[in-house]
């Protein structure tokens, strides 16, 4: 087994970091990483895995080559595992092979873990194949970041210019009017077709097609600044045919997700499937209660219940702890009616074995007492666990509907306060478009940390603010705000297609 592992992180979308890279990140003692085009994969890391930044983005490096690779090496020889983390491949273009052969000198073992190349998976995702049987046999990777002003330049601009292979130039914004000019005075027809790919599989991915005569200028119109590739050959006719990504509706929209960071995935997710920019911004933290005393007394009571009554996915994880820090599991639910409010919470118990004998079509909670009234609930005791402060708006409807109702708090939720200056710079610099909020708790915490005036400047220049439901958006209104995106049905998924539904690139 090797000490030292090169991963490819490759171009940025996170799906397409290898499985042996995730796996080496899992259980590494140190990484040590370039600048990232999504930062993500560092979530993969150990808690205690000591994570060390030494830049390298684009001329700017924190540390140079030689210290990177001494770095590399001390972190072996301290008899650690060490996950040196690249962006894109370590051996195109990423000067692994040069940390390779430094660490064969020192007497270290490596292994590369080969990543997926922004040279291929940012054409794909903008609709170009770097082949393809009609146009192109053939593909050529070439440096773009060559001084204009050398002697003598390092390609065989003729064979290029001549040839019949796709070119894929990294790094050629800057040299862009260079390269065109030596391609067509070595023979290069003018109208060729050529491309730039931004970002590429990026939530910020941007594509263009021009020709090898006019994408110069082109790209000085568009502002394409790097980090960019440009792309050469008669497969860029394909771009428009085969082009999938640029379809998603919120490409290259900023969307601000207030959630809990255990609960956020699955909005991120769903958001990220459409192509957002997501910025989490965990307004509040889960944690457990101090003391579990009065907790553990309701589960040695529960046969006096007829009902249990779970709130959200927390009240079910927190609940589901402490049955098992007793000794119990689901059989001491057993002859309880059980209710879920939403489907993510039904989905949580049923993967502990429940399966709730009722889950309400609307998930307010006037509408939660009307259907436990058509089960029987009237005069029924009932259990609720949930956050230690909570809307009160659910017990007392039972209440007035004659049922004898003990709240349990088994977990609470308290302010997060870190995240705020990425959202303040995010809604400055125009790329944050939509502020999302999945309760009252996330809009009371979220104005705790960031001044409501501030927010209405920007809502006034065009910022939307989605709410799940009538309860949130009653809270977002006590601060003087109106909520623009509000889906039908109270769930985080129809949330994020009401927010592509509204503020959706929506193509023909």
């Amino acid at each position: 087994m090797a000490n030292v592992y090169l991963i490819g992180a490759g171009p940025g979308d996170p799906g397409l970091l290898t499985i042996k890279g995730r796996e080496i990140l899992e259980r590494a003692d140190v990484v040590i990483y370039d600048y990232l085009a999504n930062k993500v994969f560092l979530d993969f890391c150990r808690d205690d895995a000591q994570i060390i930044y030494v830049g390298k983005k684009g001329g700017d490096h924190t540390l140079p080559q030689d210290k990177i690779n001494e770095l590399i090496v001390q972190k072996a020889r301290e008899g650690h595992v060490v996950a040196r983390l690249k962006g894109g491949d370590p051996y195109v273009f990423g000067r692994g092979a040069e940390e390779g052969e430094e660490l064969l000198d020192a007497g270290i073992d490596f292994e590369v873990v080969p990543g997926v190349t922004s040279a291929v998976a940012g054409p794909a995702y903008a609709g170009i194949p770097l082949t393809h049987r009609k146009y192109a046999s053939s593909v050529s990777f070439i440096t773009g970041h060559e001084d204009p002003t050398k002697g003598e330049s390092a390609h065989n601009w003729e064979s290029l210019a001549k040839g019949t292979s796709t070119l894929v130039f990294f790094m050629g914004v800057k040299n862009l009017p260079h390269i065109t000019a030596n391609l067509i005075q070595a023979g290069m027809d003018p109208d060729t077709p050529a491309a730039l790919v931004r970002w590429g599989t990026t939530c910020r991915h941007f594509s263009m097609v021009s020709t090898v005569g006019n994408i110069a200028e082109d790209a000085v119109k568009q502002g394409i600044k790097p980090p960019s590739l440009l792309v050469v050959g008669h497969v860029v006719c394909l771009r428009d045919r085969l082009n999938f990504f640029e379809k998603r509706p919120l490409l290259g929209k900023g969307v601000v997700v207030t959630r809990a960071r255990k609960q956020a995935s699955g909005l991120v997710a769903r958001l990220g499937e459409l192509g957002a920019c997501c910025y989490e911004f965990p307004t509040i933290r889960i944690k457990p209660l101090d003391d579990y005393g009065q907790v553990q007394e309701a589960l040695a009571g529960l046969d006096t219940y007829d009902w249990i009554l779970f709130t959200s996915v927390n009240g079910v994880v927190h609940f589901w702890d402490q049955l098992r820090q007793t000794g119990r599991d689901a059989r001491a639910l057993g002859g309880r009616k059980i209710a879920a409010i939403g489907p993510a919470t039904a989905r949580e118990l049923e993967a502990r074995g429940v399966f709730p004998d009722f889950v309400p079509e609307k998930y307010v909670a006037e509408s939660v007492v009307q259907g436990l009234l058509k089960r029987g609930i009237q005069g029924k005791n009932v259990l609720v666990p949930r956050a230690k402060k909570a809307r009160e708006v659910l017990p007392e409807g039972l209440r007035n509907a004659g049922c004898r109702v003990d709240v349990l708090p088994v977990y609470e939720t308290v302010l997060a306060e870190d995240g705020q200056q990425e959202v303040l710079d995010g809604l400055a610099s125009g790329d944050i478009h939509c502020l999302t909020f999945t309760s009252s708790s996330t809009v009371e915490n979220f104005f705790a940390l960031v001044e409501p005036d501030v927010v209405k400047s920007f809502v006034d220049k065009g910022l939307a603010i989605a709410v799940i439901g009538p309860v949130t958006a009653k809270t977002l209104a006590t601060y003087g705000l109106a909520a623009r995106i509000q889906p039908e049905e109270y769930t985080v998924p129809a949330l994020a297609q009401a927010v592509a539904e509204v503020l959706g690139n929506h193509h023909a």
